[in-house]
């Protein structure tokens, strides 16, 4: 008896949802992956791997299709171009599909989903590909990493080829789930302990104690130091803004974009359950995500607020022992982790998003105390909204560069700690691209 749905179908639905109607692929992908949970881990894992590498390499994938299709990928019905594009993902990357079973799934799902006179259509140019395989070659960069051509120029106008390239291949390469130890409720002892004991594999690197990479594991939820609140997903990149603030005890911190609260949950357990982090983002929606992790964790010293960060807050000018301004932008450093960003993000938004960070700055800034500290990080790789943007921010009010290389020096190398930022490059240290600056009021 044959199953009503197989992986290759959900597969195909998922794809759907991001690719066709706009769903943010994580978010489609995490959903489809709880309803399904029933089904055995190989089943997700093959589910998992050809979503994500259907849409990392779809500039590609389209290359290739347009090469072996007189119809060309834009023009074909959306259901049948989303189901040749896992499928050459399939027939190109991964060796354990035979083609012949990529081809014959791909011409029985476009039958179920009453494409039948499509059928000759797909098996031929899928076989197309199948035996020309070997011979694809790419004509530049932006095809051979799937990477926009706007996006490919701009690092290599900022970065130079060399660098440019291995940023590209970076964002293609798989990486281990990085979590956080809070140890304010655990140990890291316990806290390995508790993951072993779960028969998770996983890795840990001295200079980053507060750091642990899985391996191998069945999914979060399932873990006890996850429900326990022992342990929060962040990424090594995004874990430095903690120890970039470096928080007394007792300080008040207010964090103004901070959903889903991975950053303002890190400094409430560095103050060890002391101080107030007053945590804010634009709609209900990020609060309840926010709230969903404190709810887990059982932090008392953090607070939510719905607040739109270009919102003037009279009640707390010139509070702030520190401010977090993890501002929103184009994400390019994350695209590893959420590839669809690279196809939804063009220069024009990238300069859209520069100037609303400075919209934001602008307003925020006021709340810092005297002598009180403001980390300005984001999440890309783009100079605009980076260093440009704290080059601006230095003109423009009473703050200056603070030294980052105390509290980063034992984890990065960079001349440009001493001057108060960094950038982060994907591949530069296996975490996501990331630029944090850190600025102090001045008296």
């Amino acid at each position: 008896m044959t199953k009503e749905i197989n992986e290759r179908e959900i597969a195909l639905d998922i794809l759907m949802e991001i690719l066709e109607k706009g769903g943010f692929s994580h978010l489609v992908l995490s959903q489809a992956l709880s309803k399904y949970q029933y089904l055995e881990k190989q089943e997700r894992s093959f589910i998992t791997r050809v979503v994500e590498g259907t849409l990392e390499y779809k500039i590609q994938i389209d290359y290739v299709l347009d090469s072996c299709s007189k119809v060309k990928t834009k023009k074909m019905k959306p259901l049948i171009r989303t189901l040749m594009r896992m499928s050459v993902y399939q027939i190109l990357y991964m060796d354990r599909v035979p083609d012949s079973a990529a081809c014959n799934e791909a011409v029985k799902l476009a039958v179920k989903r009453r494409f039948q006179g499509l059928k000759g259509f797909v098996n031929g140019v899928l076989r197309a590909v199948a035996r020309k395989k070997e011979e694809f070659s790419w004509p530049n960069l932006s095809v051979k990493y799937s990477v926009p051509q706007w996006m490919a120029d701009m690092w290599i106008k900022e970065w130079g080829e060399d660098q440019a390239e291995k940023i590209m291949k970076a964002l293609l390469e798989n990486r281990d789930t990085t979590v956080r130890c809070n140890f304010h409720l655990a140990s890291r002892e316990e806290i390995i302990h508790s993951l072993r004991e779960q028969g998770v594999e996983i890795e840990v690197k001295e200079e980053l104690p507060h750091l642990i990479y899985l391996k191998q594991y069945d999914y979060l939820e399932g873990l006890n130091a996850f429900s326990n609140g022992w342990i929060q997903v962040q990424d090594m990149s995004s874990s430095l803004v903690g120890l970039t603030a470096s928080p007394k005890e007792n300080s008040y911190i207010i964090d103004v974009c901070g959903a889903p609260g991975g950053k303002s949950l890190h400094l409430a357990d560095m103050m060890k359950g002391t101080g107030f982090v007053d945590v804010r983002d634009l709609s209900p929606q990020k609060i309840e995500l926010i709230e969903e992790n404190i709810e887990r964790t059982g932090f008392s010293n953090i607070h939510t607020k719905v607040w739109d960060a270009l919102e003037r807050d009279e009640s707390v000018l010139g509070k702030a022992d520190i401010l977090i301004a993890d501002l929103p932008c184009s994400g390019l450093g994350i695209i590893g982790r959420k590839p669809d960003i690279k196809y939804n993000t063009t220069a024009e938004s990238v300069e859209s998003l520069a100037a609303l960070q400075r919209e934001i700055l602008s307003v925020v800034q006021e709340y810092v105390k005297p002598g009180g500290l403001l980390v300005y990080s984001t999440c890309t790789v783009a100079a605009q909204e980076n260093q440009e943007n704290a080059r601006w921010f230095q003109e423009h009010f009473p703050f200056s560069l603070v030294s980052l290389k105390d509290r980063l020096g034992h984890v990065l190398k960079a001349e440009s700690l001493e001057q108060g930022y960094v950038q982060i490059l994907p591949g530069q240290y296996n975490c996501d691209g990331f630029f944090i600056s850190l600025f102090r009021r001045e008296n």
